[in-house]
């Protein structure tokens, strides 16, 4: 597996492409497509094609630099610039056994690095030790019991909870980098609030500098799984918020949610795709703005702003797409 992936979709580097979490990110696929110890139902990148937990030689480390390279040249040509260079790959990243060597490659490029994992490996002494020379990880917690895990992850037979959840304390624990979790939410499978509080436990253990609450937007694996209502959406951020300090929604806006807009429904329309606003938080940026509340009014006939209310307060928040 040490040459140059021939078709497109599995080119090593891609982009960049806008993230409201990293800014602009060139992403880079060190492992071949779905390739994953788990097989998630919601994945948008279809069923899992090869299960694996041990780790195997991908892509050389060298050709994921040279591939780097190359595109970084051309970015810089044409003007661009990548804020992070991202090992996200079809499958599951940590699974390259040249991951630790891969970041260390790169590293005198002078960017950051990100890495975006499932966290089945992070048992492994040797992945929690590659790992930690990314700058900023992103690791998955979708549930807080075996069964649930088991239903929405769809883990290797051979993976146990119990180590996962070891796995992600230890790794916690070690990194002094930038942690993240992220949390995607199936209706009916891992949302109901006594649920929810147990992940949000579990994240407060883990004490990352953000935890975002995630709905499969897009096309899933399984054509059962549905997105939660969007007041199941706002109470899992309420709750998590309890538990954990920095709560972002992760909806699929990529694409605008970290430009900066003197325009006041560009700037709902971006804040509410983040976190649900309350009516007495819309009012204050309506002051600022000099507008008044028929442009929100609008929103919400137009079907792009939903207006819940729960727990006593009215909440605004950007429709889910397909809602």
């Amino acid at each position: 597996m040490g040459t140059r992936p021939s078709n497109e979709r599995s080119a090593i580097a891609f982009g960049p492409v806008p993230s409201r979490r990293l800014g602009r990110s060139l992403g880079i696929n060190n492992v071949p497509p779905k390739v994953c110890s788990y097989a998630c139902v919601y994945c948008q990148l279809g069923r899992t094609t090869q299960m694996q937990v041990e780790r195997l030689p991908c892509y050389e480390p060298h050709v994921i630099l040279h591939e780097v390279r190359e595109r970084l040249d051309c970015m810089g040509e044409a003007g661009e610039t990548a804020d992070y260079l991202t090992l996200v790959a079809d499958g599951e990243p940590t699974l390259d056994l040249h991951l630790g060597e891969t970041i260390d490659l790169l590293r005198p490029l002078g960017h950051h690095i990100a890495v975006i994992s499932n966290a089945s490996l992070l048992s492994r002494v040797d992945v929690r030790q590659e790992l930690s020379g990314a700058d900023w990880v992103s690791v998955k917690v979708d549930a807080a019991d075996e069964a649930i895990w088991r239903r929405i992850d769809r883990p290797h037979k051979s993976l146990r909870f119990d180590q996962i959840q070891g796995g992600l304390l230890d790794f916690a624990a070690e990194y002094d980098g930038h942690l993240v979790t992220e949390t995607m939410l199936v209706k009916g499978v891992n949302d109901d609030r006594g649920h929810l509080e147990r992940i949000a436990r579990m994240l407060s253990r883990l004490r990352p500098a953000q935890a975002y609450v995630a709905a499969p937007t897009r096309p899933p694996a399984e054509d059962w799984v549905e997105i939660p209502t969007m007041e199941t959406m706002i109470e899992a951020y309420q709750v998590v918020g309890n538990f954990v300090e920095h709560v972002e929604f992760l909806m699929g806006y990529e694409g605008n949610a970290f430009a900066q807009s003197e325009d006041v429904e560009s700037s709902l329309l971006s804040i509410t795709s983040v976190h649900p606003m309350r009516a007495d938080a819309v009012d204050e940026l309506l002051a600022k703005t000099g507008e008044d509340w028929e442009i929100v009014r609008t929103l919400v006939s137009l079907n792009k702003l939903v207006k819940l209310d729960h727990e006593g307060h009215t909440f605004y928040v950007r429709r889910l797409p397909g809602r």
